[in-house]
């Protein structure tokens, strides 16, 4: 049995700034990053090109008072037909996104740390129906 070794940077925080956030204040990452957790399966369409999976609405959540507890629901809307009423949960442990290291290094095993993910998006019921008017 053979060992490789990965040598594990801390993120490199270069001068370009990160992408706009479109996740509520509790969610904030510098990258944007969230996990989501869905219990079954989601069927996609069979077409070329991007599909969107869903759109993320958090109804509570107030940008004026971005510390208040309004990002504690969200929901997912599947088409025009279709939500997912869910939660954000904290981790009990973070997790760390790790990816290889884009400096100028011979050594493919360098990773560095892009990312701790301290909160999941839970998505634990059926889809509810609803009416093309609610979900714009």
């Amino acid at each position: 049995m053979s060992s490789e070794i990965a040598k594990l940077h801390p993120s490199h925080r270069g001068t370009t700034a990160p992408p706009p956030n479109p996740l509520p204040q509790l969610l904030h990452t510098p990258s944007g990053l969230a996990i989501l957790e869905l219990q079954g399966a989601i069927n996609l369409p069979e077409t070329a090109g991007q599909v969107e999976v869903g759109r993320l609405v958090f109804p509570d959540y107030d940008p004026a008072n971005p510390s208040a507890d309004g990002a504690k629901r969200v929901h997912m809307y599947i088409g025009q037909h279709q939500r997912l009423a869910g939660e954000v949960k904290k981790l009990p442990k973070a997790i760390a996104v790790v990816r290889r290291r884009e400096a100028a290094s011979d050594d493919a095993n360098d990773l560095e740390v892009v990312e701790i993910v301290k909160y999941k998006l839970m998505f634990s019921n059926r889809p509810e129906p609803v009416g093309t008017q609610q979900v714009s």
